[in-house]
């Protein structure tokens, strides 16, 4: 497999792939299962693929909306006029649910997905019934301290070309400024190279994360913080316990300014709980969602590529 085969690699579990014109550019997501519908939002340097083990888990019972948004790691580049702010990828993300025609939505969020989704459902909640907040960026901490470098660097020419270069290293990628803190153990490599790879080998990939870093302030997160209490629909916060760039006491704030929420914490997990602990972030969500197969918050099934072809 060519180094561009896999910046463009998304696990089968993830379903069948869709491409969306949307008012702000063209978007791909991975769709399976049938049910309630689920919609999966990444952070900054990953896509998709961070939700393939809680997918592969949830798709006997519900429907598994996973999104690539334009955050570094996706496959199709935005069009020049597109708003890469906050605001605009949100609206990225409220646009899909549009188009999609779904109701009733559950809107799980991880890393700077999260902090996305604590805007759209500030902004545009109509569509959205219940929200998921995993381990994310909150008020102040919008981007995280450790990697504020990655705001400076697109204003120095060539300065993001040499920050990610290393990190065709497997070695480098386990750096604390890289993955390092942000899993208890390695990525798997397929997925991991599906972060990393396309800003260095897929044209207009590394401008559209540019342009999403020079956006990125933490007056969109207080804004959103602020309004939190009007969404009064119930909210899950499943927050990883041994997180490094997240902190607890942001787990419990979000709790707390939510007016329909609960706190779970994710043992053994750090800022990926998809990637570290999928089962335990599966049976959270199924049984906040709610189903009537009890076997689902028991032992949720794994979805295998071969049943996805027999469907």
């Amino acid at each position: 497999m060519t180094a561009q085969e896999r910046a463009t690699w998304r696990d089968a579990t993830l379903g069948t792939p869709r491409e969306l014109d949307l008012p702000g550019g063209t978007l791909r997501c991975f769709e399976v299962g049938a049910g309630t519908p689920i919609i999966f939002i990444h952070g900054l340097l990953v896509n998709a693929n961070l939700w393939r083990k809680v997918v592969a888990r949830l798709a006997p019972a519900f429907r598994c909306i996973s999104v690539d948004l334009p955050l570094g790691s996706h496959t199709l580049p935005m069009p020049e006029p597109a708003d890469l702010t906050p605001h605009g990828l949100a609206d990225l993300i409220a646009d899909t649910i549009d188009a999609l025609a779904l109701e009733d939505v559950t809107l799980v969020g991880n890393d700077t997905g999260g902090a996305l989704c604590q805007i759209v459902v500030t902004r545009r909640p109509e569509r959205i019934g219940q929200l998921v907040l995993t381990s994310c960026d909150y008020r102040d901490n919008f981007p995280p301290a450790m990697f504020r470098y990655l705001r400076v660097a697109p204003a120095i020419p060539g300065a993001m070309k040499l920050l990610m270069a290393p990190m065709r290293l497997r070695a480098a990628r386990r750096l604390p400024f890289a993955f390092g803190w942000l899993v208890t153990r390695p990525i798997d490599r397929p997925a991991e190279d599906s972060y990393v790879l396309p800003g260095m080998t897929l044209r207009g990939v590394a401008d559209d994360f540019r342009r999403v870093m020079k956006a990125l302030r933490p007056r969109y997160t207080n804004e959103a913080a602020d309004r939190l209490a009007t969404f009064g629909k119930p909210a899950l916060i499943a927050w990883s316990s041994d997180d490094r760039f997240f902190k607890p006491e942001h787990g419990r704030r979000l709790a707390d300014e939510l007016p329909n929420a609960r706190l779970e914490w994710i043992e053994n997990a750090r800022s990926f709980s998809p990637e570290d602990q999928p089962e335990r972030l599966a049976e959270l969500i199924a049984g906040f969602v709610g189903t009537t197969d009890h076997s689902l918050a028991s032992g949720i099934r794994q979805v295998r590529p071969e049943d996805l072809r027999r469907r």
